[in-house]
């Protein structure tokens, strides 16, 4: 509804924008130069001119609705960027719907790290066709901000906010206690714990930037004649990083199966949940959806056995076999580490009664998220949810180890699942090259140079689904869900150095454009290299490493604004 509601607004206020076209503007009065670029380059500031009856109009496609005043475009900034995000999430939604039915390997390995950069790659390209050579010259600076936003937003804003949002407490070894964060704000006793996996993934993002070196060289050594030789080797380099990326995704798809894993957690955990109630101890929710600790302490009494108030290792898995799940293969040994891992904060391999009341609550709180309600919460709510995660578990499954059961609703998913991903490639392909245009007249409309537009806008609009799934699993405070949070963050800036960067080249290649990006080369490079190196050799993150990667937003802007505008390196 919202949605519907959204596109249907933008439609009614379109049309009540004027139709003046993109502002063309007379060099000949009324301009003063910004003091950077020379009175013939478009950013210029307008003082208080009047736009001219006489200006032309140039909408996109012909009837998609253009303006020359800030307010109109900054709508359309805003109205075009939406789409993009509703772009982004339907083929992050597809393709994780996907990955659920065909599990990893192609799929996870080549399908879902291209789709992730789609909508960033199809700005870029639509960034550097448009008009002639000169205005392709002009607006590819807008996809070199998305291409360079992008990849500092995730490794500085992002990154930084899973460290807070994920922390947890820190021992003085390599270790950590998952789920309990009881040192607050400590800057060295509280923060996250990755898995060696998770570093080699740092690892390969460092070395995703050599095609913006081997692209620099002739900048760095002044040989103004060999620059359209190393776009093309840079081309070529990138094109080969991309295939053997995602060819190493496929034969090696440690990411997927650790979602998959985590997947399979979740249905033991309803099991359990369900189990609680059927024996009759009770609602585990009370009316208006908070958890019935009276019942709660009843299930942890049922479940020890030998009544010395500890469950222990050999008692939860006494739970497991005896619940029988229908149908569903159940590792028990592997689901009580698991078990264990949710419940045993102190690290005793026992689980006493307050840590289970915990870990019970922290479960049903991930149950309200995962199943609608509509406010009333009865005993068929966590059957609705040992039925969801059921779901799950059989599209998560390996198929070619058990049976696929329930053919019509698996053809559904694939179904639904090619469905989003048509609408979502659609809409993006459709409003990039609307957006580009906004975001270049919103540019014109205010003097703010188009690069720090789509610097700081645009990744908002194009990576919010895969931030906020990000810090939605960082919250869970547990290792295994933090590391797969960093891997996917250092997969997609990895993606936007081979298949973005591979587009941009292209681009600049085919079109005999200039390259003449140095300083934002140089802020990709810093920021890469930094941090990768940082997360490359280290697993352990503490509190105050969040401010390593926040300080180097704003230093990214203040480089590029100090090398262009003050500098002149552009």
């Amino acid at each position: 509804m919202a949605k519907s509601a959204f596109l249907l607004s933008f439609l009614i206020l379109s049309l009540a924008i004027k139709s003046q076209g993109r502002c063309i503007a007379d060099t000949s009065q009324d301009l003063v130069s910004d003091g950077i670029r020379s009175v013939l380059q478009p950013s210029l500031l307008h003082l208080g001119r009047p736009v001219s009856s006489s200006e032309a109009c140039e909408q996109t496609y012909g009837f998609l609705p253009c303006t020359t005043t800030v307010l109109g475009n900054l709508f359309l900034v805003l109205a075009y960027g939406y789409l993009m995000f509703l772009a982004a999430t339907y083929l992050s939604n597809g393709s994780e719907l996907l990955l659920e039915i065909l599990g990893p390997g192609i799929v996870g390995g080549l399908f879902l790290p291209v789709l992730g950069a789609l909508p960033d790659a199809l700005l870029i390209l639509v960034s550097g066709l448009s008009g002639s050579k000169e205005t392709a010259q002009h607006q590819v600076l807008i996809g070199m901000g998305l291409l360079s936003g992008s990849t500092v937003m995730l490794l500085t804003l992002l990154w930084g906010s899973c460290v807070i949002v994920g922390k947890y407490d820190l021992s003085d070894s390599s270790t950590s206690v998952d789920s309990r964060d009881t040192k607050e704000c400590s800057l060295t006793g509280s923060g996250v714990i990755t898995d060696l996996q998770t570093s080699h993934a740092a690892k390969i993002m460092v070395i995703s930037v050599i095609p913006f070196i081997i692209v620099q060289l002739p900048k760095i050594f002044n040989v103004s004649s060999g620059s359209r030789l190393a776009v093309l080797i840079s081309l070529i380099v990138s094109i080969v990083f991309l295939l053997s990326y995602c060819i190493y995704q496929v034969f090696q798809p440690w990411i997927q199966r650790r979602r998959l894993a985590y997947a399979k957690h979740k249905h033991v955990i309803s099991g359990i949940l369900r189990h609680a109630q059927k024996d009759a101890l009770g609602k585990l929710l009370t009316e208006d959806g908070e958890p019935n600790i009276p019942v709660i302490r009843k299930l942890f009494h049922k479940i020890d056995l030998d009544s010395d108030n500890l469950v222990s290792a050999s008692e939860l898995k006494a739970l497991i076999i005896g619940m029988q799940f229908e149908e569903i293969n159940v590792d028990t040994t592997d689901a009580v580490k698991k078990l264990m891992d949710d419940f045993d904060t102190t690290g005793d391999s026992n689980i006493d009664e307050d840590e289970f009341v915990t870990g019970i609550m922290k479960w049903i709180r991930e149950a309200k998220h995962l199943v609608p309600h509509s406010g009333a919460y009865s005993i068929k709510f966590i059957s609705d949810f040992h039925q969801k995660t059921k779901e799950e578990h059989d599209m998560l499954i390996d198929r070619s180890d058990e049976v696929v059961e329930g053919i019509n609703n698996l053809s559904w998913n694939c179904i639904k699942a090619v469905l989003l991903l048509l609408l979502g490639t659609v809409i993006a392909a459709v409003f990039a090259d609307p957006l580009v245009d906004a975001v270049d007249n919103f540019s014109s409309a205010t003097g703010i140079p188009s690069f720090f537009i789509s610097f700081i806008a645009m990744p908002l609009a194009t990576n919010s689904s895969e931030a906020v799934s990000a810090i939605i699993f960082a919250s869970r405070k547990k290792q295994r869900t933090t590391s797969l949070t960093f891997s996917e963050i250092y997969g997609a800036v990895t993606m936007n150095n081979v298949l973005c960067l591979a587009v941009f080249l292209a681009i600049v290649y085919l079109r005999h454009l200039t390259w003449d990006f140095s300083a934002e080369v140089l802020v990709i490079l810093i920021v890469c290299i930094v941090m990768g190196l940082f997360t490359s050799f280290r697993t352990k993150f503490p509190l105050w490493t969040c401010s390593v990667a926040y300080f180097l937003y704003p230093f990214s802007l203040a480089l590029v604004y100090v090398l262009d505008y003050c500098l002149g390196w552009s």
